[in-house]
Order: C-alpha cells, then structure tokens, then sequence
C-alpha cells in the first residue's frame, strides 16, 4: 500500500509532467483554472488544491473525503495513482474500469483530455 509520502511524492511528478510536457494540450488550457481534490480510497485522505495553467498545486490535505466539492475530483487508490504517474497504468483504462473516479465538469472534462 502507497503511503502518504508516496501520493504525494506522485501528484508533484504528475504535476512536473504535466507542465513539462511539450505538446499542444498544455499550451491549450492556459488560464484553466480549476479546485481540485484527490481522495486517495485506501488512506482515506484527500489532497486538496488547483490545476492551473497545466500545473496542479496542493494546497492541504484533509482526513477523509473531500469536505468541500472540487470543481475536479478523483478518487483512487493510493497504489494506483503511483502507478498512473509511473507510467504502469494507464488512465483511460482505469477510469473505465472503475479503479479511477473522475468528477467534472462536461467543459472541464474536455480540457483534461487535452492534458492527459
């Protein structure tokens, strides 16, 4: 099991990754600004913060789930947003399957498409 170190550890990469990237998506979204919260299901802990300009920032993180609604929300298990950022597993295929939630927005949902 992640711990707390280790999703946190990924949503920084997640987030250097995102705003490194060199393609259109990231260009695409400047002035997307958005809440955000990642409740991690099995440490049942949720990272709050934003996604702006292709960056995410974490700004606190809360026991349990989201005290307020995001405009953004996942929630997964620890070990699968390390392997999502690893490179291991892919987000489509865990959204679809279930491991992963996404909540937002239809507009916003099309935005997050051009970033991952």
């Amino acid at each position: 099991m992640a711990t707390m170190e280790e999703c946190r550890g990924a949503l920084d990469k997640l987030s250097d990754n995102l705003s490194g990237s060199d393609h259109d998506g990231v260009r695409s979204v400047a002035g997307f600004d958005r809440s955000l919260s990642c409740h991690i299901t099995d440490l049942d802990t949720t990272f709050t913060g934003r996604l702006a300009d292709g960056r995410i920032t974490v700004a606190d993180t809360v026991a349990g789930p989201p005290r307020e609604r995001a405009q953004i929300r996942l929630a997964m298990t620890g070990d699968d947003l390390v392997a999502m950022v690893d490179g291991q597993l892919n987000f489509a295929k865990a959204w679809a399957s279930g491991r992963v939630r996404l909540e937002a927005g239809f507009r916003d949902l099309l935005h997050l498409r051009k970033l991952l």
